[in-house]
């Protein structure tokens, strides 16, 4: 957005048309020399359309122009920077993403379930924005790939590089739900939220789901849990990113429910069941939903004048204008 801190002097704007016709048009200017006769029965000397008119022609724009440019610099003119600034802290929020195998299983719309379960927590992310967000992926291992961060760009970003299976094939629900509640422990936040997103079975790791659940428990975290996919026979197609080797199957590997709702409930939250990308997004709506605290902001206006750009590029024309004239057009000024 742009500003004019000096309105009024725009008004000297207007002057500039009535410049230019005293300068070119008026026939009393006495930029011409006049003849006392004519031929008869002709039109007169008309000079047709050469370089040298074009060439002054467009000399004639640059000057009015870059006077034009000087007029609008000492207007005061400025670029308008409008920043939200939250009086209040947010929630902190882990984000638990499975990146096993059957991730790659194509039932969310005829894509993977990795890719559509990032897309909507992609949409999910950017509606928080007074919350410190964090990320951890697990397979066989469970690892922290963003801290809590209030950089959501940033996230997202880091998000959109993982790939299936750079954990290795396993599923350690445990581990990843112990990771995170471990990185929201030091939190200083009125709420500490965890989502779960997996479509597998336990089956691997250190610490098991139920024994996760309670540490989160106990330090106050409450995690949502939510089952990725259908449970019916679906294909999976992806590229191991450790060997370049591409895998294509079909599975019927469905998550464990009651294990999922066990962890939930555990820690005072919610189980849900997300069988296509729709359904997952409306999942992540109704949580957004639950988690809402009041939010106080104000809006901090920053103003960054622009004048010297314009005076800058006003210069240029007004140079450019003296030297067409000076040096090509051979004028005498």
């Amino acid at each position: 957005m742009w500003s004019i801190q000096r309105p009024v002097l725009l008004l000297l704007l207007v002057l500039i048309p009535f410049a230019v016709y005293m300068r070119h048009f008026w026939r009393e200017r006495g930029g011409r020399l006049r003849f006392p006769f004519q031929v008869y029965g002709t039109r007169g000397f008309a000079p047709g359309l050469t370089w040298y008119a074009l060439l002054r022609l467009t000399s004639i724009i640059a000057f009015w122009s870059g006077i034009a440019l000087v007029v609008i610099a000492v207007a005061g003119p400025a670029r308008v920077h409008r920043e939200r600034i939250y009086l209040d802290r947010g929630i902190d929020i882990m984000i638990v993403l499975d990146e096993s195998p059957t991730m790659a299983a194509t039932d969310f719309g005829g894509i993977r379930r990795y890719d559509g379960a990032r897309r909507i927590i992609s949409d999910f992310v950017r509606n928080r924005p007074n919350d410190a967000i964090g990320l951890v992926t697990f397979a066989r291992e469970a690892a922290l790939r963003m801290p809590l961060t209030t950089d959501h760009d940033m996230l997202l970003d880091r998000m959109d590089e993982l790939q299936i299976m750079e954990l290795g094939d396993g599923t350690a629900i445990g581990d990843g739900i112990a990771v995170a509640a471990m990185h929201l422990r030091e939190s200083r936040a009125q709420q500490q939220v965890l989502i779960l997103l997996s479509d597998g079975v336990n089956n691997t790791g250190i610490i098991m789901p139920d024994a996760a659940a309670e540490l989160a428990a106990d330090l106050g975290v409450r995690v949502y849990s939510i089952g990725i996919g259908s449970q019916e026979e679906v294909g999976l197609d992806f590229i191991d990113p450790n060997t370049g080797r591409r895998y294509q199957a079909l599975m019927r590997e469905g998550y464990d429910e009651a294990e999922l709702r066990g962890i939930a409930e555990e820690t005072g939250a919610v189980y849900y069941q997300a069988a296509s990308e729709r359904t997952l997004g409306q999942i992540l709506d109704n949580i957004d939903t639950l988690e809402s605290t009041e939010r106080r902001s104000r809006i901090s206006v920053r103003l960054e004048p622009i004048h010297n750009t314009v005076l800058w590029i006003a210069l240029i024309l007004l140079l450019f204008e003296f030297l067409v004239r000076v040096a090509i057009l051979r004028e005498v000024l």
